[in-house]
């Protein structure tokens, strides 16, 4: 019995040991008089960071090589919301977390911005359930809207600088626009309209720029598609003759390959940009260039005029 006591105090004792590290840490990084800020997942992250500047330090809470979806915040996660003056979400049923750190959040000084909020109007059918699609970062407009909710964060933590987040936030917005005019004139003279990809990601992109997504599995990356639903898709790849199976970094290509080989299709990347490793950010990667890298495939499948 004592050694079960001794155990649980030690643990305990542990457990606190480590907090009281984070925190200091967390303190000492406030003492930089930055701005200590925590974004949900990469794009949110991204759009932050353009706007905070020099004057934020942006933390990224889901590590790059996770499934939003699935992610749930650690300890140390959860200690750096804690300490920071702003959590950005994404929303639109995203975070599997978002409901419930709001709650353990309420009554505290901690700013948290829904940056989709009344922007993920969606929905689709998956499982018998009706689910909302919350991927709205991958259309550049609904983007664009994002941004702006996220700055007027800023202004709320930090009105002193209000002009300046202001600035970022204009030139990113102008960035966003070039993205769309690459878009609208990229896709407008197609010779085809369906392309196939692992999961629902990019239905909000679809609706903007008049192509349609035929998705192998639904808004979850791990539905599984039931056997009809795949020979349906794979009809559909045959008699559209479509050349190209997208798949993704963060999920298995498992069923994309598969319908790819049976259709004698290529299978390539279409990026939801959930998150990019750390050594492709040090390449210059981020959410404009590979929302550019997804414009010249999607381009190359649907055979757009260029």
């Amino acid at each position: 019995m004592n050694k079960k006591l001794l155990l649980l105090v030690f643990g305990i004792l542990l457990i606190a040991v480590v907090v009281f590290t984070m925190k200091v840490g967390f303190s000492n990084e406030r003492a930089s008089n930055k701005l200590q800020i925590t974004a949900s997942f990469y794009p949110m992250y991204f759009f932050s960071s353009q706007i905070g500047g020099d004057k934020a330090q942006v933390y990224n809470v889901t590590p790059a090589d996770a499934e939003p979806h699935d992610y749930e915040p650690t300890t140390q996660d959860i200690v750096r919301i804690d300490q920071s003056k702003m959590l950005i979400l994404n929303g639109g049923k995203l975070e599997p977390w978002g409901d419930k750190i709001k709650d353990e959040l309420r009554g505290t000084s901690v700013l948290i911005v829904t940056a989709g909020n009344g922007l993920a109007n969606k929905q689709l059918n998956e499982d018998g359930q009706t689910m909302q699609d919350p991927h709205i970062w991958l259309d550049p407009i609904l983007a664009k809207k994002e941004v702006a909710n996220i700055e007027l964060g800023f202004e709320k933590i930090d009105p002193v600088n209000k002009t300046y987040y202001q600035a970022n936030a204009s030139k990113l917005e102008a960035e966003l626009d070039q993205l769309n005019f690459e878009y609208t004139n990229g896709l407008k003279n197609c010779q085809k309209k369906d392309f196939v990809t692992s999961h629902a990601a990019f239905g909000y992109l679809a609706a903007q720029y008049g192509i349609n997504q035929v998705a192998i599995s639904g808004v979850s990356p791990d539905e599984e598609p039931s056997s009809q639903k795949l020979a349906e898709i794979t009809d559909l790849v045959k008699k559209e003759d479509i050349k190209i199976i997208f798949f993704e970094s963060l999920v298995s290509p498992k069923l994309s390959q598969t319908i790819a080989r049976e259709t004698g299709a290529a299978a390539k990347v279409l990026d939801p940009i959930e998150g990019i490793v750390q050594t492709d950010l040090n390449k210059g990667r981020n959410y404009l260039t590979v929302m550019k890298d997804n414009l010249a495939v999607l381009q190359t499948a649907l055979q757009c005029n260029q």
